[in-house]
C-alpha cells in the first residue's frame, strides 16, 4: 500500500490511500477536495472511497463539494453529522479497499461518533491507522464527547492491542507542542528526549508507530509509576484525566 500524507489547512493531515494491486484509492479526511484531487491525478490510481474520521468540519468539511466534483463515491463514517455519508462502519465490520483490509475501530471520546480505520496490506503485511483526533505522535485528543475513562479503554484496549509496528497517521500536526508538554511530564525519558531531538527541524513528523508511542506518549503511559507520582494520582484512569487537564492548560 501507498500512503500520501497531504498537509491541509492550518496544521491539519489528509491522507490518500492507494492499493497497489488494484490502483484503487481512499482518502481520509480530505478537507481541501482540490488539493487532494490534484495529488491524485498524478498517481494513476481511481478514487473510490472517504473515510472520514469524525464530523468537525476540518475534517469533513470537504465531503460535499468532493462528491459534487466525484458523484458516486463511498462515504465511510459513524456519525449523522458527517456530511454525505452512505456507509456507516459497524465496529470491528471489516471492508476492502480493493485488496487491503480496512478495519474501522469505534473510538468515541473526541466526539461520539470518532473511527480509526486500521488498515492491513496483506501482500506485504504492511499495517496502518488513521487515528484522527484520537491519537497524536506523543498527545491525544480532547474529550470533547467523551470522559477519561472512555478514552482509558479506547487507548488501553483498542489501539494499544494493534501490532506494535503498525504506522500512525494522525489528523494534526501537534508533534512539537505535544511533546514540550510530555517533557515536563517526563523530564529524563531518553525516548522522548530523542524524539523532541528528532524533530526539530521536521516540518512533517508523521507517522510514528504504536511501538514508539509506547516509549514518549505520556498517555500511554499513565500505568508507569514516575507518571503516577507527578501527577499525584495512583489511578490510571484519574491519572489520565488529570494529564489531559494539565494540556489543556499548557502554554507550549
Amino acid at each position: 500500500m501507498k500512503i500520501i500524507p497531504i498537509s491541509v489547512l492550518e496544521d491539519n493531515y489528509s491522507y490518500i490511500l492507494i492499493d497497489d494491486k488494484s490502483k484503487e484509492a481512499a482518502v481520509i479526511d480530505p478537507v481541501e477536495p482540490i488539493k487532494i484531487l490534484n495529488v491524485i491525478s498524478q498517481t494513476g490510481a481511481k478514487l473510490t472511497s472517504v473515510f472520514t474520521t469524525h464530523h468537525h468540519w476540518d475534517h469533513a468539511g470537504g465531503n460535499i463539494e468532493l462528491i459534487a466534483k466525484k458523484p458516486g463515491l463511498a462515504v465511510y463514517g459513524a456519525d449523522a453529522r458527517i456530511p454525505e455519508i452512505n456507509y456507516v462502519c459497524k465496529d470491528h465490520d471489516e471492508f476492502k479497499l480493493g485488496s487491503l483490509d480496512i478495519t474501522p475501530l469505534h473510538t468515541p471520546c473526541h466526539t461520539k461518533g470518532h473511527v480509526c480505520y486500521y488498515v492491513v496490506d496483506p501482500a506485504t503485511n504492511e499495517k496502518a491507522v488513521f487515528t484522527g483526533d484520537t491519537l497524536f505522535v506523543g498527545g491525544i485528543g480532547k474529550f470533547f464527547e467523551g470522559d477519561a475513562r472512555d478514552m482509558y479503554r479506547i487507548l488501553f484496549h483498542v489501539l494499544l492491542k494493534l501490532p506494535d509496528e503498525t504506522w500512525v497517521y494522525c489528523g494534526h500536526e501537534y508533534t512539537k507542542s505535544n511533546l514540550k508538554f510530555a517533557m515536563t511530564i517526563e523530564p529524563n525519558n531518553e525516548a522522548l528526549l530523542a524524539k523532541w531531538a528528532w524533530c526539530q527541524d521536521k516540518v512533517i513528523t508523521i507517522p510514528s508507530t504504536i511501538e514508539q508511542e509506547k516509549l514518549y506518549n505520556p498517555f500511554l503511559r499513565v500505568n508507569e509509576q514516575s507518571i503516577s507520582m507527578r501527577v499525584g494520582k495512583m489511578d490510571p484512569v484519574e491519572v489520565l484525566h488529570v494529564l489531559r487537564e494539565m494540556e489543556d492548560r499548557f502554554i507550549s
